[in-house]
């Protein structure tokens, strides 16, 4: 077999295939907008309570 004909691997691009819709600094996601998770935090209470009182 002739190794010098073989050459190296082509580098590829790092690049994704398409874009994500909400991704970070996008119109949908900027990137000074915080998340309010006081609604999350409300859901998290109710469960852990209704979980205590079923004990």
């Amino acid at each position: 077999m002739d190794y010098g004909k073989t050459g190296a691997a082509r580098k590829g691009t790092n690049a994704p295939r398409h874009a994500e819709h909400n991704a970070k600094g996008s119109r949908k996601n900027p990137y000074d907008k915080s998340q309010d998770k006081s609604a999350l935090l409300a859901r998290m209470k109710a469960a852990a309570a209704e979980a205590k009182a079923k004990e």
